[in-house]
């Protein structure tokens, strides 16, 4: 059986998207899988053995520079490939679907029109499927793949799933646990305050790492260096590096975002910190990845950048739970 994913972006997205992986491959452990990714994300999918092929496609340079040649030329070279069984669009945007209708196949399958926020994805596949877009992203991803290829998934399986990346824990060996904080995250709205951290950093004995990858997030980083004294901080050059600088902690702290997600999929524990994102949907939570809320209501389909509830999440409740996991 050969089958290809269709998963273009971003970090988060993509690192929750392979759970769907290891349960093809439980069923199918001869099935050939090949992602479809847009090229600045491809190495994130480095250290992953279940995917034969990873093929990236530059979706940021034709944006960048509003080429139709390119575009077309990116086209045309998807229809080259041989043709696959299953294409599953796990994103469910035109620009994906578009992608996964050009990519020659027996079956071509997304969610329906009511399940994406944008509808019209739905009217190129040849089989769609109906999962709410409300609902957990990861219960989503699970059951769009195992209804199409009847594989049975039970939530216990979820949440004794393998670690997604083959790579081993190099950290030293010490006395205090080694916590890593993220400071940064796609937008402002599901950013942790600095001085919030640093009530948590001061109220725990363990070794912190806070991480930056912005000059605004180093700016932060250094002032929750001198809020907090004796915090490192460090700057990820690639994936490879953030991967194994997670691997390497025993706890991450941090808002919605990337290496928060690769935490899970590394069976790394986890506090995740959410304000203006949904919760439910954007949160597996297992016994050793666990998440808070500000209790906001969020839609979904429109996400609010404006709202800033995350501030008023009180450090005292984060500190119960990380307490909870050491």
């Amino acid at each position: 059986m050969k089958i290809a994913i269709v998963r273009l972006s971003a970090i988060g997205d993509i690192v929750q998207s392979m759970i769907v992986l290891q349960f093809i491959k439980k069923k199918f452990p001869d099935a050939s899988i090949d992602w479809f990714v847009d090229k600045q994300f491809s190495t994130l999918l480095d250290d992953c053995i279940e995917i034969d092929n990873v093929i990236k496609l530059n979706l940021k340079k034709i944006k960048q520079n509003k080429s139709l040649i390119l575009l077309f030329k990116t086209l045309r070279k998807l229809q080259t490939f041989k043709k696959y069984d299953y294409v599953f669009d796990l994103q469910g945007l035109i620009k994906s679907a578009v992608i996964t209708r050009f990519i020659p196949a027996r079956e071509r399958i997304g969610f329906d029109k009511n399940s994406t926020r944008e509808r019209f994805a739905s009217y190129l596949y040849s089989k769609k499927y109906k999962f709410p877009y409300h609902e957990n992203v990861v219960m989503r991803y699970i059951n769009i793949v195992a209804s199409a290829l009847d594989i049975p998934v039970s939530e216990r399986e979820i949440k004794c799933k393998k670690p997604f990346f083959n790579l081993s824990s190099n950290k030293a060996r010490k006395n205090k646990p080694n916590i890593l904080i993220v400071l940064g995250a796609s937008f402002d709205s599901k950013i942790y305050p600095v001085d919030k951290y640093a009530q948590i950093v001061n109220a725990l004995q363990a070794n912190f790492v806070a991480l930056w990858h912005s000059k605004k997030e180093f700016e932060m980083a250094k002032r929750l260096q001198s809020l907090s004294g004796g915090l490192s901080i460090t700057k990820c050059k690639n994936f490879s590096e953030l991967k194994q600088l997670v691997i390497n902690s025993d706890l991450v702290i941090g808002g919605d975002t990337g290496p928060t997600h690769i935490a899970w999929a590394l069976n790394i524990p986890s506090v995740t910190i959410f304000g203006s994102t949904p919760l439910e949907r954007n949160c597996f939570i297992t016994d050793i990845n666990l998440a808070i809320s500000s209790g906001n209501k969020v839609n979904a389909y429109k996400i609010n950048k404006k709202d800033f509830s995350i501030n008023l999440i009180k450090p005292e409740l984060i500190l119960s739970l990380i307490k909870g996991l050491l």
